[in-house]
C-alpha cells in the first residue's frame, strides 16, 4: 500500500470523527450513566474475544487472570493487560518499593526533585550528581512511577540519566524499553506530546528498542486525547519499529479507539481492511462492545444484525455484549428474556453475562431477583466471582443494608481466588462509612487480604476526610499517596481545592489551585470558576481593608460633600 492510499484511509476515517465532535456533548452525558455501573467495566474488560501475546506473536490461548485485584477472573480469552489494556503497568516486575535500597534511593531522588521542582536545570544536575546514585534500570523505574502525576521532574530525571549513561564515570548504563515505556506513558498521561514524540524518536533509534507494550501505550495515550490520526499512524509506523503488520496490531488499534469513543472510525477502518484483516468474531466483538460502551442501541443492533447475517457465528462474548448493551439502554426485560432463552437453548451464559444481568436488577432496585440469579449461578455451575459480589455490595450499600453487606464480605474472604475483594470492594464500603474512625478497619482489612489502595481508593478517602473536616487525616492520605507515586493527581488537587473553598480556607484552596496548575495539569471548568470567585472575594476584601486603612479620607470626603451642599443652599437663597 502506497503512502497516498495510507493518507486517503486516515482522512476518510477521520471524516466520522468530524461529524461525530458535534454530538460530543450528548455522548459525554450518555456515556457518564452508562459507564457507571460494575458491569459495564467487566464486559469491557471480559467479553470482549480477547488476545493473549505469545512471545512470538503466532499462537492464541486462554488464561485465568493472575490479578486478585482485578474483576475479571474466569477462564477465557483476556489480552495481556500489561500492555495491551492500558499501559499502565511496567514491562518487568519492580522491587518492593517498601524495604530495598532501590526504594530508599527512589524516595530520596523523588525529594530532591521536589526541593527543585523551581529550579534550573543547572542547578539540579550537580544535586543529583552529588546523590552518588548507582543507577539501574529498576531504580529508573522506580522513579518515574513516583512521577505519574507529575510529568516535569520524571522528564528532567530521565534526561539526566539518558546524558549521564552516554558518558562519563557512569556510562555503563543508558535507559533500556521499560524506562522509556514507563515515560512514554507519563507524558501521553499528561499529554505532553511534543516531548513524548522527542522520546520515541530517539527509541526508535536504537535497534528492537519498541516492543508490543510501547506501541500499546501510543496508541491508548493518542486515543485518549482524541487524535486519531496519530493513532493510526502508529499503526502503519510498526514496519519501522521492527513489528509486524498482524491481525493482532489491528485489534489492538481498533480495541484503543473504541475505548475512547472513536467507534465510527474504527468500523471505518474495519470494514476498509476488510481483504488485508478477514473479519473474524473477536474482531466483531471489538466494534460492538465499542456501540455499546458508546450507549448506542441503534447502532449495536444494527452491528448485532449485520454480525448475525454474515457468515461468523456469534460466540458468547457477542451475547455478552449485546445484553450489555440491552441493559445500559433500559431495555432490562428484553435482556433477562435473551439471558433465560440462553439457559433453554444449552448456551450456558459466563459469569460475564450473568453479572451483567444482576447489576442491572440492582440497579433497577429488583435486588431479591438479582439474588435469586447469585442464587442459581451456584446450582448450575456458573460459579460467581469478584464482579458478582461486587454489584450486589454495592446495590446493598446504597441501602444501607451493610448485614448483608458483610455477610457476602466474609465469604469472599473465606473463598479467595477470584472471588478475593479487590479494591472497588472495599471502595463500596468505604463510601458507606459515617465517621473517619471507622476508616481504618477497613484498610486494615484490605491489607490483611492483600489488596493494594489505588489511586481511586486515595482519592476516596481523601474526600472523605475532607467532608468529614479531619485536617490530620487529610494531611496523612496526602503524604501517603505521594509516597507511593500514585498521586496527588488532578482529581486530589480538584477535591482539595473544593473542600477548603467549601470551610472558607480559600487561602489555601488557592495556593492548591496554583500547584496543580505549575505541574501541568488541566483544572475541571468548575474548579476555574471556584478560583475566579475566589479571586473576586480577595479583591473584595483587600479593597475594604483600603478603606479601614484609611478613615480620615473616607470623612474628609463627607465632610466635603456636606460643605459643598451648604454652598448652593446658600446660592439659591440669595
Amino acid at each position: 500500500m502506497n503512502n497516498l492510499t495510507r493518507q486517503l484511509i486516515v482522512s476518510l476515517a477521520l471524516l466520522p470523527y468530524i461529524q461525530q465532535k458535534f454530538k460530543d456533548d450528548f455522548h459525554t452525558q450518555t456515556c457518564r450513566k452508562y459507564h457507571s455501573s460494575q458491569a459495564t467495566h467487566h464486559i469491557l474488560q471480559n467479553a470482549l474475544a480477547h488476545i493473549v501475546i505469545s512471545p512470538n506473536r503466532q499462537n492464541l490461548h486462554t488464561e485465568s487472570n493472575p490479578n486478585p485485584n482485578s474483576d475479571i477472573c474466569t477462564k477465557q480469552p483476556a489480552i495481556d493487560s500489561s500492555w495491551a489494556i492500558d499501559g499502565s503497568e511496567s514491562d518487568q516486575p519492580v522491587t518492593d518499593p517498601d524495604n530495598s535500597t532501590v526504594a530508599k534511593d527512589s524516595a530520596m531522588v523523588q525529594n530532591l526533585l521536589k526541593t527543585h521542582s523551581d529550579s534550573s536545570i543547572e542547578e539540579l544536575e550537580p544535586a543529583l550528581e552529588n546523590c552518588g546514585l548507582s543507577l539501574t534500570e529498576d531504580l529508573v523505574l522506580q522513579v518515574l512511577k513516583r512521577h505519574r502525576s507529575d510529568w516535569k521532574p520524571a522528564f528532567l530525571f530521565f534526561n539526566w540519566v539518558s546524558k549521564r549513561g552516554g558518558g562519563g564515570e557512569n556510562g555503563s548504563y543508558t535507559p533500556g524499553t521499560a524506562a522509556h515505556n514507563e515515560l512514554l506513558d507519563i507524558l501521553g498521561r499528561m499529554k505532553r506530546f511534543e516531548q513524548l514524540e522527542q522520546v520515541l524518536d530517539e527509541m526508535s533509534k536504537r535497534k528492537n528498542s519498541v516492543n508490543e507494550r510501547t506501541y500499546a501505550i501510543l496508541l491508548n495515550r493518542y486515543a485518549a486525547a482524541h487524535k486519531i490520526e496519530e493513532a493510526i499512524q502508529i499503526f502503519y509506523k510498526r514496519i519501522e519499529f521492527g513489528l509486524e503488520l498482524d491481525l493482532i496490531a489491528f485489534q489492538t488499534l481498533l480495541l484503543s479507539l473504541c475505548r475512547y469513543k472513536h467507534v465510527e472510525a474504527a468500523e471505518f477502518l474495519f470494514l476498509s481492511k476488510k481483504n488485508e484483516f478477514p473479519p473474524d468474531i473477536k474482531t466483531r466483538n471489538i466494534i460492538l462492545n465499542g456501540w455499546c460502551v458508546l450507549g448506542s442501541l441503534r447502532e449495536a443492533k444494527r452491528f448485532w444484525n449485520d454480525i448475525i447475517s454474515s457468515r461468523c457465528r456469534p460466540d458468547l462474548f457477542t451475547y455478552g455484549i449485546f445484553i450489555n448493551s440491552l441493559t445500559k439502554a433500559g431495555k432490562l426485560g428484553t435482556a433477562v428474556k435473551l439471558f433465560r432463552a440462553m439457559w433453554e437453548k444449552g448456551c450456558t451464559p459466563d459469569v460475564a453475562i450473568c453479572n451483567c444481568i444482576i447489576d442491572g436488577l440492582c440497579f433497577k432496585k429488583r435486588i431479591p431477583e438479582a439474588l435469586e440469579i447469585f442464587g442459581e449461578m451456584n446450582e448450575k455451575g456458573c460459579l460467581p466471582d469478584v464482579a458478582t459480589y461486587n454489584s450486589l455490595i454495592k446495590h446493598l450499600c446504597n441501602i444501607r443494608r451493610l448485614e448483608k453487606v458483610y455477610e457476602l464480605l466474609e465469604e469472599m474472604e473465606q473463598k479467595k481466588g477470584c472471588c478475593t475483594p479487590n479494591a472497588r470492594t472495599y471502595n463500596y464500603l468505604l463510601k458507606s462509612m459515617k465517621k473517619p474512625e471507622e476508616v481504618p478497619g477497613i484498610l486494615e482489612r484490605m491489607e490483611k487480604n492483600g489488596c493494594k489502595i489505588t489511586g481511586d481508593t486515595y482519592n476516596l478517602i481523601l474526600k472523605l476526610f475532607m467532608d468529614w473536616n479531619h485536617p490530620q487525616g487529610v494531611e496523612y492520605i496526602w503524604a501517603e499517596m505521594e509516597k507511593n507515586g500514585l498521586g496527588p493527581d488532578q482529581r486530589s488537587y480538584t477535591i482539595k481545592v473544593h473542600g477548603l473553598h467549601g470551610y472558607g480556607r480559600i487561602e489555601e484552596a488557592l495556593k492548591y489551585f496554583n500547584e496543580m496548575i505549575s505541574k501541568g495539569m488541566i483544572p475541571e471548568p468548575r474548579t476555574k470558576l471556584l478560583v475566579k470567585s475566589i479571586n473576586m472575594k480577595l479583591k473584595e476584601r483587600d479593597e475594604r481593608g483600603e478603606e479601614a486603612m484609611n478613615p480620615t479620607s473616607t470623612k474628609d470626603s463627607s465632610l466635603s460633600s456636606d460643605s459643598a451642599k451648604q454652598e448652593k443652599k446658600k446660592k439659591r437663597v440669595g
